[in-house]
């Protein structure tokens, strides 16, 4: 039996807009978009290791809302996808900048998320994500 490996993101908002961020590496998903985040290290809760990960890949603060509900298998045998609702602290949209592993951001408006070529494991987390922010805005 595999081991599950947590791997967390973030549906990080700031007024009213999602980021979404096209990876750089590895090769066969350059050029694809995805909710930033990363691994759970071992011994390092979800939500820790979110705002590390934010901090490591766009170097901003962020506040966790809450999980968003459900659990995505990834591409990869044993890796499943959770993803949290957070809103930028540090810093406003205009100053986040990809630091690792992306090459692009952008701040998607409702109407504009399916304008970027979503990763497949993050296609449901970012249609429950809309659903998410849809039901408190």
């Amino acid at each position: 039996m595999t081991d599950r490996i947590l791997v967390v993101g973030a549906a990080l908002y700031a007024e009213g807009r999602l980021l979404a961020a096209r990876r750089s590496a590895p090769a066969h998903l350059a050029g694809r978009w995805e909710l930033p985040g990363g691994k759970v290290d071992p011994g390092e809760q979800p939500e820790q290791a979110l705002v590390r990960e934010l901090r490591e890949e766009l170097g901003v603060d962020a506040k966790l809302l809450e999980r968003i509900p459900g659990e995505w298998p990834l591409g990869r045998p044993g890796y499943v996808l959770r993803v949290w609702a957070a809103e930028l602290i540090s810093a406003s949209p205009e100053d986040v900048r990809p630091l690792e592993d992306h090459d692009e951001l952008r701040w998607l408006t409702p109407d504009q998320l399916w304008d970027v070529d979503w990763l497949e494991h993050d296609r449901p987390a970012v249609t429950e994500t809309a659903r998410w922010h849809a039901a408190r805005n």
